[in-house]
């Protein structure tokens, strides 16, 4: 499979890694096509492994990952082209995290609206699916660091686009995939990351999930 990886930072990284281990061929974009991270990362794996501009990535891949800072995420997305986006599954990482001065997290969006929801809105012919931004980056591509079973979350309109990103979660190694359903359901996810982010100081450099405890029948 052709994957484009949006953002060279260390998630970005980890998982182009795994997917790229896994015989997938994977272009990391960037705003400067000469970006130091991606070419260093390119070198490292080999023929499989390749770098470019947001554009190139996006139109390089059958599938898009989203790993830019939140912040941006519109404008690297804007950057790659709806045109290279388009009907195309969209994994979106990213989180709308704001720090005060003082170094407390808060959301720049949530509530009546996510991060998820605004790229889906600003790019409707892209599948948008939302995993993978309620645990360390430790966890992305290995969840057995954990015991137990433990789990991680989709949001997302398409059904099919859900089933392709759950076989790549399957490969990366998660058990527990829970679908919330469409792309509204991002803002339960990306609201999580305020207890997450206390969590993470109460266990600081300690990978932790959330295992969901059910009665059936």
């Amino acid at each position: 499979m052709k994957i484009g990886m949006l953002g060279t930072g260390p998630v970005g990284i980890n998982i182009a890694t795994k997917l790229v281990k896994q015989g997938h061929q994977v272009r990391m974009g960037s705003r400067d096509p000469e970006n130091p991270e991606a070419a260093k990362w390119a070198r490292r794996n080999g023929k499989r492994a390749s770098h470019g501009t947001f554009s190139e990535a996006a139109k390089f891949g059958d599938i898009i990952f989203n790993c830019t800072n939140g912040a941006h995420s519109i404008e690297a997305l804007r950057k790659a082209g709806e045109r290279n986006l388009r009907g195309k599954v969209l994994i979106d990482l990213a989180n709308p995290l704001k720090f005060s001065k003082k170094g407390e997290m808060t959301l720049f969006i949530g509530n009546t609206d996510s991060l998820g929801e605004k790229i889906q809105r600003t790019f409707p012919s892209a599948k948008v699916v939302k995993t993978l931004n309620t645990v360390n980056m430790r966890l992305h591509t290995n969840p057995s660091l954990l015991p137990g079973e433990h789990s991680i979350f989709m949001s997302g309109n398409d059904k099919q686009a859900k089933a392709k990103v759950a076989r790549i979660l399957k490969g990366f190694g998660w058990k527990s995939i829970i679908d919330l359903g469409g792309i509204k359901s991002a803002r339960g996810q990306e609201a999580l990351l305020l207890f997450w982010w206390h969590l993470n100081k109460r266990f600081p450099n300690e990978p932790f999930n959330y295992r969901i405890v059910r009665r059936r029948g």
